[in-house]
């Protein structure tokens, strides 16, 4: 496939041989970053583990202290004792039946839901819908909780979760190509520092295998696992 001029010219201005450390990807990938709007800042970091093995299966949450910088859409499905704390947290959307038929509808333009314990029964019919998209409410993320209103605060506020897919690698946005450097830094440090405390017991060998920087279709930046 022939490589369009933006990426030549992104190309020529590193070196894709290169392990940069944390700091110096950062700057490289907002310097090759080319695009007319505010491109999303992605990690992805392959690991040395085997994701179809339950005890090598990686997943958790952060909250990045800079926040994504991307307006989070959240659906609070809750009965209507709850409504009100789920409003008063910012919720876009709040309700239970009503946006339960929706979902059975195909309808799913959210990033993030919470639901309570007590209507995981309803909402467990939705996951042949939600699964795929990586939406289904799940207790280890904190998506499924009597606490709506925390919940919902802390996904406004940039807490994220991660799961490692069927390749061993992980993939998270963590910025905006309009964050200064030091914040996205100090958002992947704390994505990468967070995996780096969950690694499996059963894991051998090299744990972090790659990390690699990236903007919206802009090339993948090296990092140096050792630097972080």
């Amino acid at each position: 496939m022939a490589l369009t001029k933006k990426r030549k010219e992104a190309l020529s201005k590193f070196d894709t041989t290169k392990l940069y450390d944390l700091e110096e990807a950062s700057q490289v990938v907002k310097d090759i970053t080319n695009t007319n709007f505010d491109s999303t800042i992605d990690v992805a970091i392959r690991l040395g583990v085997d994701p179809r093995k339950a005890n090598q299966m990686v997943r958790g949450t952060v909250s990045l202290p800079h926040g994504t910088g991307k307006d989070v859409k959240v659906l609070v499905l809750c009965t209507p004792d709850k409504e009100k704390e789920a409003k008063d947290a910012g919720a876009d959307y709040v309700g239970l039946d009503d946006y339960i038929a929706k979902i059975k509808g195909g309808w799913t333009d959210v990033d993030v839901i919470v639901t309570m314990p007590s209507v995981m029964g309803k909402v467990g019919a939705l996951g042949r819908v939600l699964g795929p998209r990586g939406l289904m409410p799940n207790p280890k993320t904190g998506t499924v909780t009597m606490d709506v209103g925390q919940a919902v605060t802390d996904v406004k506020a940039g807490k994220i979760d991660f799961k490692v897919d069927k390749f061993g690698i992980i993939h998270a946005a963590v910025a905006k190509s309009s964050f200064e450097s030091k914040m996205i830094v100090e958002n992947a440090h704390e994505l990468i520092s967070t995996i780096i405390k969950l690694k499996p017991t059963s894991s051998k060998g090299d744990y972090v295998k790659s990390i690699t920087l990236s903007s919206t279709m802009s090339p993948g930046v090296k990092v140096e696992p050792k630097s972080v």
